[in-house]
């Protein structure tokens, strides 16, 4: 007949330790339940490993924090490789090779087009990617300890590859970001090495998922596709810092136009978006971003369209965090001229450009 010999039927006792003034006054030896086989009464043994130690708690938290991060970096790379492809390929065609952003410096275009949603109410609004203009340009320079930005104006006049003069921005509706690409180039002799096109559909997102961020303003007044009475937004901001939602960071980096300064112009807004930028990356490293860590990740790629898969996208954040807050840089125009076809456009030369250039280059 089977039986389990480690298995007791009863239970181990000792005799507790007795003095001699016990033993004198005619006490017995207490009997004490050996400590490998004591219980509560739900039980559960009693022991060492029920005992609660700083150590112990050290270490489920650091438990804890690993599983949050792995979790995050997961959702990361799911939504970064669900968003890949979003970059034309003669785009891709037009980059050169790139580096790691930890370790080296690559020079990152950032492109914000002037599409609107499906379904704006506003006049006019162009809502097709392939019929966009580009209404943010910006050369960021980042990787090994460098964080450099340089907004160029929409409306600066350039040579555009084979289609002649005409402002930046149509560059994008002529060519998409490959000719962007090709035309910042012969603009400013930097070689792009990747593209980043905003999606502005989940950018708002994003900002949320990291908390909101901190932007410091003059007095604004914008309406942006039609303003909120006709299904878009609008933005009233008095002088000072304020902590911006999502859609109202969208706004006001798309505010060009402020009816309550007119001395706002398109420079003013790329300062703003400067400085969202500069806002988000303060913004990563909160304790509010930590608690959400796991959205922000999921939301991050999907503001963004771009050549870079999950991990040179993770080796770019790492390498602003790395660069620090990028002081606001801006081509700053020479001067302006009316063509015909054009329009009014903003003028620069040649020596400006190799000034800010060697600003971004080297500090």
């Amino acid at each position: 007949m089977p039986s389990n010999l480690e298995e007791r039927p009863y239970r181990l006792y000792r005799a507790g330790p007795r003095g001699l003034k016990a033993w004198l006054r005619g006490e017995e030896d207490e009997l004490q339940v050996a400590p490998e086989y004591r219980r509560y009464r739900d039980g559960r043994p009693e022991g060492p490993h029920r005992r609660v130690t700083w150590k112990r708690v050290l270490l489920g938290l650091l438990a804890a924090v690993v599983a949050w991060l792995a979790l995050s970096l997961v959702l990361f790379l799911i939504s970064a490789s669900v968003q890949s492809g979003g970059v034309p390929s003669d785009a891709q065609a037009a980059l050169a090779s790139g580096s790691n952003m930890l370790t080296g410096t690559d020079n990152v275009l950032v492109i914000g087009t002037d599409q609107r949603p499906k379904g704006t109410h506003e006049g006019g609004a162009n809502t097709s990617d392939t019929r966009s203009r580009s209404d943010t340009l910006m050369i960021w320079r980042i990787g090994g300890g460098v964080s450099r930005r340089l907004s160029i104006p929409r409306d600066t006049l350039v040579a555009i590859p084979g289609h002649g003069s005409n402002k930046i921005n149509a560059a994008y509706a002529i060519g998409g970001p490959a000719l962007t690409i090709k035309t910042v180039e012969a603009l400013t002799g930097l070689k792009i090495n990747h593209v980043i096109i905003i999606n502005f559909a989940n950018f708002p997102k994003f900002i949320d998922a990291i908390g909101g961020v901190n932007v410091k303003t003059g007095r604004v007044c914008s309406e942006i596709s039609g303003g909120a009475a006709n299904g878009g937004w609008t933005l009233n901001l008095r002088p000072g810092t304020h902590h911006l939602s999502g859609i109202q960071a969208l706004t006001l980096a798309r505010t060009r136009h402020n009816t309550c300064n007119a001395s706002s112009n398109d420079l003013t807004r790329e300062g703003y978006q400067q400085q969202i930028l500069n806002a988000i990356k303060s913004q990563l490293l909160s304790a509010h971003t930590f608690f959400h860590l796991p959205w922000a990740s999921w939301y991050a790629p999907q503001a963004l369209r771009t050549d870079m898969g999950g991990f040179t996208l993770l080796s770019m954040f790492g390498g602003a965090e790395l660069g620090g807050s990028a002081p606001v840089q801006i081509l700053k125009p020479t001067g302006g001229v009316a063509l015909p076809g054009v329009g009014d456009a903003l003028t620069v030369t040649p020596q400006a450009v190799r000034q800010a250039v060697a600003k971004l280059v080297n500090g």
